[in-house]
């Protein structure tokens, strides 16, 4: 299978409770463009909300500078930023209540800080890992790297905006520092060419819009 058989994630839609706070929190934090949209959530959300956004970058000095600028535009720390054997990466939650990852894999700087996401990841807190995978796998995703019953790792379209993994839901929330008690919808949809559905775990799946003739 080639990159271009694969799949494409086009964007990530968080249900949030001020879509203008929330506009102008994204857009001074991480600045990502039509890869992160949102809308007015029908329903409240309270705790852990199941899921994880987790931002990519080259070096620990774009991780400081995510960080940093989330903080300021409002976030609080969950995980300050510390170097770890897999990188450098810490973890904060936004003023809605959304959990965000920044890290890299390299533990040395290279460069000054440019603040570029080089990957877009949405990882899904999900009750059975294996049986998740095989869903998603007949909804016509490819695995890119399995680890037994702990975490998938989906592969997509190189050009694909947004990345997808699944976690186990208890381990997700520990990674990210939370609890993972939660209560209310997810208040996520996830906008691909696999098209429209719900998943096992209750994650929404919206097919893309056409664009207007």
């Amino acid at each position: 299978m080639t990159s271009k058989d694969l799949s494409t994630i086009a964007s990530v839609t968080l249900d949030v409770a001020d879509t203008e706070a929330a506009q102008r929190f994204y857009s001074a934090a991480f600045g990502l463009g039509a890869r992160l949209r949102l809308r007015a959530a029908e329903a409240p959300s309270t705790g852990f909300r199941g899921f994880t956004l987790s931002l990519v970058v080259a070096q620990p000095a774009d991780v400081d500078a995510l960080v940093g600028a989330a903080l300021e535009a409002g976030a609080t720390a969950l995980k300050p930023a510390s170097k770890s054997m897999w990188g450098y990466g810490g973890t904060v939650q936004a003023p809605d209540g959304n959990v965000w990852k920044i890290a890299t894999s390299a533990k040395k700087n290279t460069g000054p800080a440019t603040k570029h996401v080089d990957q877009f990841v949405v990882l899904l807190g999900v009750a059975d890992v294996g049986a998740s995978k095989r869903f998603y796998v007949e909804h016509g995703l490819a695995v890119g790297k399995s680890f037994g019953p702990m975490y998938v790792e989906f592969a997509t379209a190189e050009e694909s905006p947004v990345k997808l993994g699944l976690y186990r839901r208890r381990a997700l929330a520990k990674d990210a520092g939370v609890s993972p008690e939660g209560t209310g919808p997810h208040g996520l949809a996830v906008t691909g060419t696999l098209g429209a559905f719900t998943d096992l775990d209750d994650y929404l799946w919206e097919a893309p819009v056409p664009a207007a003739a």
